[in-house]
């Protein structure tokens, strides 16, 4: 699902970051999950991007995303790519099925700050004393939408992680809809269940802030609530995630933002687990 609206200006040419060296690509099965490789890679995920947001969920198009037809903003071109390959289509950019955008410091840097930035203030992220990591544009060609294609991305996101001593993760995740009383339940339920620690919590910024608490707690099934978000906020918070104080409406793309927290020491993941025992494997 997409992290939050494009940002159209400074667009620089799009590039592949370098550092990602040790990063084999993860099989299963006809799916494979790397970072992208290849200018052509990075723009099938941009391809990707535009089909999915824009021509599916119907978010709106300012010209030069018409035009070209693709999801780009200024911080594709200090990104690494993350794309889900079906080898059945081809080993390229023709069998990019699925793609997530990964923002490190030094890319939040050249831009002069993290996207999420845009919606929140992340003062107490941008704090945090170890190695921090930026998640967003993240969506699945139809086709491939189940656990399958999500546990390869997050085999992709864990390996990613270990190589580089990621110590928390963070981004905008998004319901669809920009009436927060519509979303009432999952809103106030986020809010009453996984609110960051005061330490990690970001706030939506003053002029975009829309309180999360918009029901009784007492009248919500926690249950209930949690089988109506996305499947993206589901899987992010059966890894521990928290969320931000207040959400934020994005009329562009037709959905509400919520800001999510992860500090990979609570990752238990098995993929965790295999990538710190191959590295202990390794010969000196």
């Amino acid at each position: 699902m997409r992290d939050g609206a494009s940002l159209m200006t400074d667009l620089r040419p799009l590039q592949v970051p370098s550092g990602i060296e040790g990063l084999a690509e993860l099989r299963a099965g006809n799916l494979g999950v790397r970072i992208a490789s290849t200018r052509s890679e990075v723009d099938a995920a941009l391809a990707l991007r535009y089909r999915i947001f824009f021509e599916e969920m119907g978010a709106t198009p300012d010209p030069a995303t018409r035009r070209t037809q693709r999801d780009q903003d200024a911080y594709d071109a200090v990104a690494d790519h993350l794309l889900v390959i079906d080898h059945e289509i081809g080993p390229g950019p023709e069998g990019v099925v699925g793609t997530y955008r990964l923002i490190q410091q030094a890319g939040a840097d050249a831009i002069g700050c993290f996207y999420s930035a845009t919606e929140y203030d992340i003062a107490p992220i941008t704090g945090f004393p170890g190695q921090i990591l930026e998640l967003g544009r993240s969506c699945v060609d139809a086709r491939y939408r189940g656990r399958a294609v999500m546990q390869l991305l997050w085999r992709g996101i864990a390996a990613y992680v270990f190589h580089h001593q990621i110590e928390l993760l963070f981004g905008c995740a998004s319901l669809t809809g920009t009436d927060p009383d519509a979303l009432a339940t999952e809103l106030t339920y986020l809010y009453g269940h996984h609110l960051a620690p005061p330490a990690l919590r970001p706030r939506a910024r003053r002029e975009r802030y829309i309180d999360m608490r918009r029901l009784d707690p007492a009248h919500i099934d926690p249950r209930r609530a949690n089988q109506m978000l996305p499947p993206l906020i589901k899987g992010y918070l059966r890894v521990g995630a928290f969320v931000g104080d207040g959400a934020v409406v994005d009329s562009q793309f037709n959905t509400t933002d919520v800001a999510i927290i992860v500090k990979t020491d609570m990752i238990t993941d098995k993929y965790f687990r295999h990538y710190e025992r191959q590295s202990r494997d390794l010969p000196d």
